[in-house]
């Protein structure tokens, strides 16, 4: 195991910088220009068909910003300069207002951990019993019925079941239960009890942790079930029950515990798809959380915001996917990865 997680730290390094490489072109060969989009309306837009010393001092002082920038070398020592920044812990500073970029996504980060993390929670909680009660009343009501439900659930984007909740449910034209934006209520108070403010703020969530996590539990769900309908028709299943066991253990202790592994796969994969989801609905319902932060930087060309989002995002993947295989050794002791090369 030790040499298996020494080739794949060395392989989740190299694959990192495979990524950023990728990224970071994308990103600085994008159309948008954060120099001129600072200076668009301002100095240029006012001087612009005036006189030549005018347009030339403008030239000069976009040239200057460029340079204060690191946007005037060429793409290969950017990035080479870039990396060795993340590399020391350094995320640069933000082209819009020249804070640490750090300090902004500090700043965000607890509202995305938060709604990341209940939606794990849900998503398991609810993905779980639900595969189990489709595996094992196989062809009832119960099962047709929620095949139906959750595949209808996967099938729906997220950015239109959000925009058709804010319409229907958040004081759009029918119902006004939940609020449409924000983290507080208007009347928020900071002297309220506790119990009154997590109440205002899973107010304030409920609705984005629906969108977030409804296709989630579908597809897990699903997984679930037709592992443990696989496990189901082994011999060692038909044994336990041929002695006498029963049926609550065999589900349990043998089909459950042996069908549990697609669920440990895609466990590492869960977060960072959050994450990336949480894009479209930080945006839909005005969440200031990083997938907003990331949203608004990317309009305004704020390299050092959308790399630093983009690192940490494939740090998440790769680690998260190390994670999983290790977590395949402990759920299966059949498993091992002794001898085996990255």
């Amino acid at each position: 195991m030790g040499r298996y997680l020494i080739q794949r730290c060395f392989l989740l390094g190299l694959t990192f910088i495979a990524i950023t490489i990728i990224g970071f072109a994308i990103v600085r060969l994008a159309p948008g220009d954060p120099v001129e989009l600072f200076f668009y309306g301002g100095l240029v837009a006012g001087i612009e068909g005036t006189d030549p010393e005018r347009l030339a001092e403008a030239e000069k002082a976009k040239e200057d910003l460029r340079r204060q920038l690191g946007l005037d070398k060429p793409l290969h020592i950017q990035y080479v300069r870039w990396l060795g920044r993340i590399l020391q812990g350094d995320l640069g500073r933000s082209f819009k207002d020249q804070r640490r970029v750090w300090d902004r996504i500090r700043e965000r980060m607890p509202l995305t951990i938060t709604l990341n993390s209940l939606a794990i929670l849900i998503t398991f909680t609810v993905a779980i019993p639900l595969g189990i009660l489709s595996a094992v009343k196989t062809g009832s009501l119960a099962d047709r019925v929620s095949t139906l439900t959750v595949f209808m659930l996967y099938s729906l984007p997220s950015f239109w079941s959000g925009t058709l909740i804010i319409i229907f449910f958040c004081g759009g034209d029918f119902f006004g239960w939940f609020p449409p934006a924000g983290l507080h209520d208007l009347a928020y108070d900071p002297s309220w009890p506790w119990v009154k403010r997590t109440a205002d703020y899973l107010h304030h969530l409920a609705m984005p942790l629906l969108v977030t996590t409804y296709g989630s539990f579908a597809f897990l769900s699903r997984v679930l079930r037709s592992s443990m309908l696989d496990v189901k028709m082994q011999d060692y299943v038909r044994t336990a029950r041929a002695k006498g066991v029963s049926e609550r253990v065999v589900i349990l202790k043998h089909i459950l515990r042996n069908s549990i592994i697609p669920i440990v796969t895609n466990l590492g994969l869960l977060l960072p798809a959050l994450i990336g989801g949480s894009v479209i609905i930080e945006t839909i319902f005005s969440l200031p959380g990083l997938g907003y932060l990331g949203y608004q930087a990317v309009l305004a060309r704020d390299y050092p915001i959308v790399l630093a989002l983009l690192s940490v995002s494939s740090a998440l993947t790769l680690i998260g996917i190390l994670i999983s295989d290790i977590a395949l050794v402990l759920v299966d002791p059949r498993i091992s990865f002794e001898g085996k090369s990255a």
